[in-house]
């Protein structure tokens, strides 16, 4: 399976906004599959931050992003979104993005090793 190509990371300031893109070919030989970011900041584990179940649109979001984070998708592009707004310094990290061939498995969709394929990852950087 191809590799996810992430962009769209970039500096902003506390309060701001940026859209993180993710490209993944999975989009042309799959319909139902998952599809998810993660983060990591230095020192620390990489953790989810929401994912999208491809066939049904359902989305889902670690407690720290909910109301301020929003994953997406355009198929036609395949292509999924992360729109993130009143961004934090502790939002600060690089942004991966992960395809998995199966659905989403709610109950457990933070664990990485669900998703056999990762992209290069994007930086994003929020100052206070």
């Amino acid at each position: 399976q191809a590799q996810p190509v992430e962009s769209g990371g970039g500096s902003v300031q506390a309060g701001g906004s940026l859209r993180l893109s993710c490209v993944s070919s999975l989009y042309t030989h799959r319909t139902d599959f998952c599809m998810a970011w993660f983060r990591q900041a230095p020192g620390n584990e990489r953790e989810g931050v929401a994912a999208i179940s491809t066939g049904g649109g359902s989305t889902t979001y670690t407690d720290s992003v909910k109301g301020r984070f929003t994953i997406s998708q355009e198929k036609a592009k395949n292509t999924v979104y992360l729109q993130m707004n009143n961004l934090k310094p502790e939002d600060s990290a690089m942004y991966y993005c992960a395809a998995s061939l199966w659905t989403c498995n709610w109950r457990d969709w933070k664990a990485k090793g669900s998703f056999g394929s990762w992209g290069q990852g994007t930086q994003v950087t929020v100052s206070s």
